[in-house]
């Protein structure tokens, strides 16, 4: 790529000096319920930045105004998971950016989000899927913080999809009082509404809010490197504008991207792009508080 010192790329956002962004690798992949290569997703996100401008037309800014502290990477994080909620948590950022890494990251980031506040937090994911499974795998991390001690009453499921989930976890769901928009609803209320309502919701205990963004909710045409994704899912749009409108919220301390195998990328690299794409939209809708 030709270099233009006219031209901002947004790989300079990352830096080591401090700042109240972070952003974290956590590169999980043994615990995931298909096998996935999703641990060399967080490097590849950080070079597809190389591909983008600081400028947004929509943010009326130039991003660059806002440095992203670069935290480093959590080594073996099925096995750390510890370390990354003291990291998270020590590091007290307004708004920390983690790259997995297959969807158990959730439990630890939120967490680490989270801190002493559990009992008034919230949680909203942008997934196709509940996450409610028993046991330990990328399938189960809303159950795995239900049992630490979130509220499931503040939990909303944005996205979730038809002939995506059984009917023995709907029904948990909907017995455990989470709320959840889906691919239907969205399509009819629009994704800002949805985001709205699901801010409404899950910040009614004014506590901290994680966001979780399983990429496996967009449509397979556009996330080719997500292997749970299926036709007719969200467009990658609808999951740009989610990251930007819940991160312009102040409550919103944490936000996740998961579920994108890097070695399964279309040859124009469309996923990882995207994943790039919603580190940007974070860090814009952040300045908009």
């Amino acid at each position: 790529m030709a270099e233009d010192p006219k031209w901002q790329r947004a790989s300079s956002l990352i830096t080591n000096s401090e700042s109240v962004i972070g952003l974290i690798d956590i590169p999980a992949h043994k615990l995931s319920i298909s096998q996935t290569n999703a641990h060399l997703t967080p490097k590849a996100i950080r070079e597809a930045l190389r591909r983008f401008s600081t400028h947004s037309y929509t943010a009326d800014k130039n991003i660059a105004v806002q440095s992203i502290q670069d935290l480093g990477e959590i080594a073996d994080p099925e096995q750390n998971e510890q370390q990354t909620i003291n990291t998270l948590n020590a590091a007290n950022k307004e708004l920390v950016i983690a790259l997995g890494g297959d969807n158990s990251i959730t439990y630890a980031a939120a967490l680490g989000v989270y801190g002493q506040r559990l009992s008034t937090a919230g949680l909203i994911t942008l997934d196709a899927h509940h996450d409610l499974r028993d046991g330990n795998s990328n399938g189960s991390p809303v159950r795995r913080l239900i049992e630490a001690g979130l509220n499931p009453k503040q939990i909303v499921q944005i996205g979730i999809n038809d002939f995506s989930n059984s009917s023995d976890y709907e029904q948990l769901a909907h017995s455990l009082g989470i709320t959840v928009i889906t691919r239907t609803e969205v399509a009819s209320i629009g994704i800002a509404n949805a985001c709205k309502k699901a801010l409404e919701i899950a910040g009614a205990g004014l506590g901290p809010i994680h966001v979780d963004l399983d990429v496996d909710v967009c449509d397979q045409s556009v996330v080719p490197a997500c292997p749970a994704a299926a036709p007719g899912g969200i467009s990658a749009f609808e999951l740009r504008q989610a990251a930007r409108l819940l991160t312009a919220n102040s409550l919103v301390r944490g936000l996740d991207i998961t579920e994108i195998d890097a070695s399964r990328d279309a040859e124009d690299q469309r996923t990882i792009r995207l994943g790039a794409l919603l580190v940007l939209e974070a860090a814009a809708g952040y300045l908009k508080r």
